[in-house]
């Protein structure tokens, strides 16, 4: 049997003559008598109390929970006690994320699952309960690709709760119980009209923000938070060091997105860009906090400022520049009077970048080298969000083979071996 019972009620102490002696304890006859103690996988103590003449009771306990142990199937007892919301929020109290992703994890679960199943036991879900969870979600989530991030949200809940000995398996990862299907989604790159209309229709110190993000694929972040350092006017490079970012509301200087710093080749046409935007719009000094709002102060010469001297803060740029920009472009529709623009969530800065995956691809760019320039964790996210994009390989193995023909003197000549025949 693993563990020992402790007696609450009596106590050995050593008699006068020496000898051990049973006597009453100052709990004697007040509260459960027995105390069922062992230790559990993680190292720690687990206890039960049982009352007075139930001394078989809490042996018998003591040998199931042995059981359990050399057969897999042992929970935490007290797991039956705690709920998913319960768990959820310790969990998240010690995630080693960022603020920001902490913030989202949190939303996720207030606005989108705490409702519905936050008041269950942590050992009492079944696959069923997470289904009849998903069948719901579409009514305070509507989009498919937003359910399978809160879906994967609550799974990680559950591995954790597994990883902690709190319940065998996680209901989420059962054949029964299937992730949102994902919407069929194509990246739609603009077109270089499409692109320098919107330069052209933004204020003219913020036109070259369009340049760094078509020509160097910048998220954002990086665009408003570049400094001055970063550019390589002789070496031909962009050190992607930093990233305006914000946290619970206010700013910050920060790494890229993921930490992943990188370098992106800097095309001329860029670099003179920068440098008549410079020229004409000199750059501003800015201290903030770095990392986070506690972070240490850094003081760093931007190159885009805002209006007041001072940064640029998305929000403002976004409802006030960007898309009165799109809207003069043609890419969405104009604000009725007393409305605001429409959401243009694949039309925000983003969509530069996806422009600058497409001109590379076009131009023969091997996907690893983008995903590398792009600040992508893995090139086999970017293949996946931009294979439809690259050159075709029957275009690709024709023109390999005419050029080795044609090398070699062997290609016919007549019109159908013209180019673009």
């Amino acid at each position: 049997m693993a563990g020992h019972i402790q007696d609450r009620w009596y106590k050995t102490e050593k008699g006068p003559d020496g000898k051990p002696h049973r006597v009453r304890t100052d709990r004697y006859g007040t509260g459960k008598r027995y105390r069922a103690r062992y230790e559990g996988p993680d190292g720690k103590e687990k206890s039960r109390s049982f009352p007075d003449r139930q001394k078989r009771q809490a042996e018998n306990w003591l040998i199931e929970i042995a059981a359990d142990m050399s057969r897999g199937t042992y929970t935490d007892p007290r797991a039956s006690r705690l709920t998913f919301r319960q768990f959820a929020e310790n969990w998240l109290s010690s995630h080693q994320g960022d603020t920001n992703e902490r913030g989202a994890l949190e939303r996720h679960l207030r606005l989108h699952v705490f409702e519905a199943i936050g008041s269950r036991p942590l050992v009492s879900f079944q696959p069923g309960h997470v289904r009849t969870w998903l069948t719901n979600l579409p009514k305070t989530a509507p989009a498919a690709s937003y359910q399978r991030i809160i879906y994967g949200t609550v799974s990680t809940v559950f591995s954790a709760a597994v990883d902690d000995g709190l319940i065998l398996k996680n209901p989420c990862r059962v054949k029964s119980v299937r992730m949102p299907k994902a919407e069929p989604t194509r990246v739609v790159p603009w077109t270089p009209d499409q692109v320098f209309a919107v330069q052209g229709a933004l204020p003219e110190r913020f036109r070259t923000m369009v340049d760094l993000g078509g020509g160097c694929g910048l998220r954002q972040g990086e665009i408003f938070g570049l400094p001055v350092e970063a550019i390589g006017f002789d070496s031909g490079w962009l050190a992607v060091r930093q990233q305006l970012k914000r946290v619970r509301g206010k700013f910050v200087f920060a790494l890229p997105k993921r930490g992943k710093v990188r370098d992106v080749p800097l095309p001329p046409a860029v670099a003179a860009a920068l440098r008549e935007h410079m020229k004409r719009f000199p750059p501003v000094e800015i201290t903030l906090p770095w990392g986070t709002l506690s972070g240490p102060p850094v003081t760093r010469k931007v190159v885009f400022m805002g209006t007041t001297q001072d940064f640029v803060r998305p929000s403002h740029f976004d409802d006030h520049l960007w898309k009165p920009a799109l809207a003069a472009a043609g890419i969405i529709p104009e604000a009725g009077k007393g409305e605001r623009y429409k959401s243009a969530r694949e039309h925000g800065m983003h969509a530069l970048r996806h422009f600058y995956a497409s001109v590379l691809l076009d131009a023969g760019e091997n996907v690893r080298a983008l995903s590398q320039y792009l600040g992508h964790e893995d090139p086999g996210f970017t293949l996946r969000v931009y294979t439809h994009l690259m050159p075709s390989s029957e275009s690709r193995t024709r023109n390999a083979v005419d050029g080795m023909y044609r090398a070699f003197g062997k290609l016919p000549d007549g019109p159908e071996t013209a180019p673009g025949a």
